[in-house]
């Protein structure tokens, strides 16, 4: 799915357009690679996963920093936990 992240926080920094390669949990990183194909941008492990409701809009908190991920194509399916019965 492509999307766009966002550093959030003191400084923010550029916009990182690419597909995301697996969901965002906790404890794993975040990985988005380029629409080159041969570069990602990986981020620390993620502590915390929020979502605005009724948008395609997260924002993840790492080891290090805070991001804000937009969704812009793709299966937003993925991104939800499995619900536990």
């Amino acid at each position: 799915m492509d999307v766009v992240l966002r550093k959030v926080g003191r400084k923010p920094g550029r916009a990182v357009i690419g597909r995301l390669l697996r969901p965002p949990r906790k404890g794993s990183v975040l990985v988005i690679e380029f629409p080159d194909g041969l570069h990602e941008y990986v981020t620390t492990p993620v502590k915390r996963v929020l979502r605005i409701c009724g948008r395609e809009i997260y924002y993840i908190q790492t080891a290090n920093s805070r991001y804000r991920l937009e969704i812009r194509s793709g299966e937003s399916a993925a991104m939800e936990a499995p619900v536990a019965r």
